[in-house]
């Protein structure tokens, strides 16, 4: 089987879809992925996260400081919207002034999707951006892309990054946690089949790296029993 599944947009024999379940979270995310991280289909999780949470909006670009999609969703009163995004005027989620300030709207939750590089790139380009509150985890947590360099372990992929913000959410009764552990399932499925598809690769044509590959299989092995 060859060629291009055009919704996951993963390759036909490595697609998603069915095993992709619609989240009702509660929760309104938008996905504001660079140009660079939406040709990465291969590894990009930010579409994946798209078709797992419903209503979810995917953005492309740069500069989004006068982007009318955006500009429509934060003018929205029924909202209220925060960029997930690390800062010192970050809040968690178990700050009493983030539970105040939410009130009886509806949560929209901004993520930026790309390398860390990329993302100050395009906070640091959109002004609109930069004027939301930001909103951080009460916790850390390690990264499961053992098949992708992360600039540290600590720095998680988009679909990880909903996954986490979601239960969390949960905890203080702002979303509905019901079918979450799908979208860790899916993201953990695409994982493990790249490194499956790596450690084929270099069995046949570079035996002496295939000790890498074993290496990246069993730690995550090792993460998904933790």
């Amino acid at each position: 089987m060859s060629g291009t599944c055009y919704r996951c947009f993963k390759a036909r024999e490595a697609c998603l879809c069915p095993y992709i379940r619609e989240l009702d979270t509660g929760v309104k995310f938008v996905i504001l992925i660079h140009p660079h991280e939406a040709r990465l289909m291969r590894t990009g999780t930010g579409r994946i996260a798209h078709l797992s949470l419903g209503e979810s909006e995917l953005i492309q670009g740069v500069d989004f400081t006068e982007n009318e999609r955006l500009a429509q969703l934060l003018s929205d009163e029924s909202y209220y919207p925060v960029l997930l995004y690390p800062g010192e005027s970050a809040r968690t989620t178990s700050d009493p002034a983030f539970r105040e300030s939410l009130g009886s709207r509806r949560l929209l939750v901004i993520i930026l999707d790309g390398t860390w590089a990329e993302a100050k790139k395009m906070l640091k380009f959109s002004k609109n951006l930069q004027a939301l509150p930001r909103l951080s985890f009460n916790r850390g947590y390690r990264t499961h892309f053992v098949f992708k360099r992360e600039p540290s372990p600590d720095a998680i992929s988009t679909i990880e990054s909903c996954y986490y913000l979601i239960k969390e959410l949960g905890e203080i009764g702002v979303a509905d946690t019901t079918g979450v552990e799908n979208l860790m399932s899916v993201f953990e499925r695409m994982v493990k089949f790249q490194l499956d598809c790596e450690y084929e690769r270099r069995r046949l044509d570079a035996p002496e790296r295939v000790a890498l590959s074993q290496l990246k299989i069993n730690r995550f092995s090792a993460l998904n029993k933790t």
